[in-house]
């Protein structure tokens, strides 16, 4: 074989993913190879001075090979495809996707959320300590740049109220808007003393975090400044605003374990998303609403989960759930599903997630004729011009 010709393990890789339709080239597996992306083949000496052999192309090869030709778009940087890869190989029912190099997951973890805008405020923050008032205005005005505004979505049990009486559906209730945020990062930068209570409270309040009000709050961090009450470790929120830092210290184990919160999550966030859309109703879900409505969490969740996630959002939702509270909301959520695991169920239904599925899809139907009914002041509407009703 030629020096720089293809070897016969790198061409049978090519034609197994060309039979799925999937396109790579030779030199794309060495170039991956080369950066640490892609496994070598296994070879088998065959004796001393003759050499070694590939017996049979391993499938764990193949396989990273696919996931990254899947998600590394001409153009692309590598590390946003690291990052899909690593979302991809966490998603329940894909089970032929491997694990990437934990090493080229943390440098691109690193690499998003360096540019993510919540890091550069921390770090525009902490620039800005010993500055004066001059160096607050400068953080502020900054943050103005960097934090666009950002409305809560509405309770989804509101949603469900305003939809089944056939009102207005109510719109976003506000949430963590750029001030909120600059206050907290002020904090980390310019010391807790500098922001001042009141400004922290309304912040912290913004979240949504266990449900507390901003007076609530103003209370608990006033007792506290008069050492009326515990004292708040606010070493403890410098450390974990620096996300770069967190994502740096983690094990693979915990890497593993965020992503898999985050997943889990997910699913619940949606679940009580969809709540507010019509979906059928049941004792499991209800519970699983009531554990997220005791820990009133439902506001940050609304913040930090996307149901699809850019891998630029994936890492940054990630880093948040490396917090060890998160993990312990999550567990919380996972035992109440394992007592009552019927999600997709309609009491007295015996079809199961057939009838579930129905059941939805009728009430979305009903819902969308009655609202086209109502715009044509209750005359008969050729059904075929309808369209969806889309809320929340």
């Amino acid at each position: 074989m030629a020096r720089g010709a293809p070897s016969p393990a790198d061409l049978q890789v090519v034609r197994e993913l060309a039979a799925r339709e999937v396109v790579v080239t030779p030199s794309q597996l060495e170039s991956w190879r080369r950066v640490g992306l892609l496994p070598r083949h296994r070879r088998r000496g065959l004796g001393r001075g003759r050499g070694s052999v590939v017996d049979a192309v391993d499938p764990l090869v193949v396989e990273s090979a696919a996931a990254l030709a899947r998600d590394l778009r001409q153009g692309r940087d590598r590390r946003l495809a690291v990052l899909a890869w690593f979302a991809e190989a966490g998603t329940p029912g894909t089970a032929r996707v491997p694990e990437p190099p934990v090493v080229a997951v943390r440098e691109a973890l690193v690499w998003a959320l360096q540019r993510s805008a919540s890091q550069r405020l921390v770090e525009f923050a902490r620039s800005a300590a010993g500055a004066g008032e001059e160096g607050q205005d400068a953080l502020y005005a900054a943050a103005g740049r960097l934090m666009g505004p950002y409305r809560g979505r509405a309770n989804p049990a509101l949603v469900r109220a305003a939809l089944e009486a056939g009102g207005d559906v109510p719109v976003g209730a506000g949430g963590p808007d750029g001030r909120s945020m600059v206050h907290v990062a002020a904090a980390i930068g310019l010391g807790a003393q500098e922001v001042g209570a009141d400004a922290l409270a309304e912040a912290f309040a913004a979240f949504g975090l266990f449900g507390l009000t901003a007076e609530d709050w103003a209370q608990m961090l006033g007792a506290a400044e008069r050492g009326e009450g515990p004292e708040v470790d606010w070493g403890l929120l410098q450390q974990n605003a620096d996300i770069v830092a967190q994502v740096q210290r983690a094990s693979e184990e915990e890497l593993l374990r965020a992503r898999e919160v985050l997943v889990g999550m997910r699913m619940f966030y949606a679940l009580y998303v969809l709540h507010g859309l019509l979906l059928p109703d049941n004792p499991a879900q209800a519970a699983l609403r009531e554990r997220i409505d005791e820990w009133g969490m439902f506001p940050f969740l609304d913040h930090v989960v996307a149901i699809d996630l850019s891998p630029m959002r994936f890492a940054e939702s990630l880093a948040v759930f490396l917090e060890p509270f998160f993990d312990g909301l999550y567990q919380v959520l996972m035992d109440q599903f394992a007592e009552n695991p019927d999600i997709f169920s309609v009491p007295g239904d015996e079809r199961g997630a057939v009838g579930f599925g129905e059941r939805w899809m009728r009430s979305m139907e009903e819902l969308s004729n009655g609202r086209r009914q109502a715009a044509n002041g209750g005359a008969d509407h050729d059904p075929g011009e309808g369209a969806w009703v889309q809320a929340g």
